[in-house]
């Protein structure tokens, strides 16, 4: 083993901190330990090149094991400190920054402070006391290009428009491949996921590149790169996704697996031409994160109740009902895990396969092929499924062949566009299912919203006014409710996660003679309310009297 890759009592100590934590597993390290070895690198730091632990977490294990400060952002020097007895290139290569001198000690903080060669060669550099602290790698990086880096000139005309030609597809290939503009692409990635972002969006503007992180599904703004970039750090991501760089007149959708501080994460791109250029979005599925419990998403109470009665069911139809964005597919997923048994067979049929289930037969979509939802529920039914889920019904055809299934025996899954549960009901109508067919087939409609749920460390009690009370139809002397403050747990947004409100309307006999006399959506949810149905707007305030979400949240989401 090499000098450079042998591991100080430090370094050992923190690995099997993050092993006992499960951040780190044997395989990982033995894969980075191997080429480190052939590299001649420092280990750590190789762990952190192949984005086998999270950046985060290896810089708090480090301050753990040596009793260090982790150094936030907001800790950096405004102007480079030491200049005289450090220089640029001995920073930014060894991944150290001088923060400050007081009373004649230099503190300093490193990416690895576990590395004696490191720490011997800051001590000798600096020339009296040193007291160190520990920064993440992206922390220092940025620091670096602000304090020592001055701005450049753009590489070309095509950087400084940021306009592309079909003559600059090979020059424009070469500039994302360049490693300042990979750089910017991991690092934007890497400030996605310590975020919780489940969207990135890039918009470019005529004077400037926007870039938004959907948070708990809310959009922030984040710094951005410069707008002479925006060319090439968008066909980086392209060319990522294996899509053509050289197509800017279409949309185009693409995926890039990837493995991003020790996660898994598979990342859906999509770009659509505007007028100054390619809007690109990324959407982030981190495998390790969702969990498919109906718990964790937030289904209890009555709500929880009817659901596990229609589930029961051995056929029929359950359908999700919400628009774009408010958990549709993760509930049709978390419903699959409960009912995947070795005793069902199990088919799905996608567009796309979001999450991959063990023991579940997933089938994608591919339309240019012929490989429709149609076509494929016409195959699958023949495979003798217990179990079918079709992720959307789009169409007649679609809806049909879901409504013959469930007549022959299959217990059906699947997803409409409906603002909420009763009218899914008329919208199957309208859109051409016979009313004894639905009757006869469809258990129940689930329509559902995403709320955001307060942070447990922030979230502050108070009693709602006597106008609030009123709308809510509650007692003001019983309404206590919680509304979000902001910590550094949920950076300040007061809020961390989301949770599912929901109602579900379940076809009694009366409700199935509404549907045959083609009542309204009215008059259906007047009738399930009667029988025992809980409202979306229900459901959220009861939440938010548990201290879950905030009435706020409720009240954009759902009306009351």
């Amino acid at each position: 083993m090499s000098a450079a890759a042998e591991l100080s009592a430090a370094e050992s100590a923190v690995l099997t901190r993050l092993a006992r934590a499960g951040r780190l597993t044997e395989p990982d390290l033995a894969r980075a330990r191997r080429l480190a070895e052939e590299g001649g690198e420092a280990l750590l730091p190789m762990l952190l090149r192949l984005g086998l632990v999270a950046e985060r977490a290896l810089a708090e294990a480090l301050a753990a094991e040596l009793g260090l400060e982790l150094v936030e952002p907001e800790r950096l020097p405004v102007a480079p400190v030491a200049e005289e007895r450090f220089t640029p290139r001995f920073l930014k290569d060894a991944r150290v920054l001088p923060l400050a001198e007081r009373d004649g000690v230099l503190e300093v903080a490193l990416a690895n402070p576990a590395d004696p060669f490191v720490v011997q060669a800051v001590r000798l550099a600096a020339a009296g006391p040193v007291r160190l602290a520990v920064a993440r790698a992206s922390v220092l990086e940025q620091a670096f290009e602000r304090l020592y880096e001055a701005p450049s000139e753009p590489a070309s005309a095509l950087e400084a428009s940021g306009e592309i030609d079909a003559t600059d597809v090979e020059q424009l290939k070469d500039l994302a491949s360049e490693a300042p503009v990979i750089r910017m692409v991991n690092l934007l990635l890497q400030r996605a996921v310590e975020a919780r972002a489940s969207d990135i969006h890039l918009e470019p503007f005529a004077d400037h590149l926007r870039v938004r992180f959907r948070v708990d599904g809310v959009l922030q703004a984040v710094e951005a790169p410069p707008l002479r970039s925006s060319a090439a750090v968008i066909s980086r991501v392209k060319i990522m996704a294996r899509l053509n760089i050289a197509e800017r007149r279409l949309p185009q959708d693409g995926r890039i697996p990837l493995r991003v501080q020790g996660r898994e994460l598979d990342l859906r791109v999509s770009t659509v031409p505007t007028l100054f250029g390619e809007s690109l979005v990324i959407r982030l599925l981190d495998k390790e994160r969702v969990r498919f419990d109906l718990d964790a998403l937030g289904f209890d109470g009555a709500l929880r109740a009817r659901l596990d009665r229609v589930l029961e069911r051995p056929y029929g139809i359950l359908l999700v009902t919400g628009p774009t964005g408010s958990g549709k597919s993760t509930t049709l997923y978390t419903l699959l895990a409960r009912l995947n048994t070795e005793s069902r067979k199990i088919i799905t049929v996608e567009d796309p396969v979001e999450y991959q289930l063990a023991g579940i037969n997933q089938i994608p979509v591919r339309p240019a092929i012929g490989m429709t939802f149609a076509s494929a529920l016409r195959a699958i039914v023949r495979q003798d499924p217990d179990v079918i889920m079709v992720g959307e019904m789009r169409d007649l055809e679609t809806a049909r062949i879901a409504v013959q299934s469930a007549l022959t025996g299959h217990l059906v899954l699947s997803t409409l566009h409906t603002n909420d549960a009763a009218s899914g009901a008329t919208r199957l109508l309208e859109m051409g299912i016979e009313d004894y067919l639905l009757t006869s087939t469809v258990n129940g409609i689930l329509a559902q919203r995403l709320v955001r749920r307060l942070c447990p460390h922030c979230r502050a009690r108070y009693r709602a006014d006597t106008e609030l009370a009123a709308r809510l139809g509650l007692a003001p002397d019983a309404l206590d409710l919680h509304r979000a403050v902001g910590c550094d747990a949920c950076r300040g947004t007061g809020y961390h996660g989301r949770l599912v409100i929901g109602e579900l309307l379940c076809l009694s006999e009366t409700i199935r003679a509404a549907v045959l006399d083609h009542a309204g959506a009215t008059e259906i949810r007047r009738i399930a309310r009667a029988e025992g149905m809980t409202t979306l707007f229900e459901d959220g305030v009861a939440k938010a009297r548990a201290g879950l979400t905030s009435i706020e949240e409720v009240l954009r989401v759902a009306e009351d």
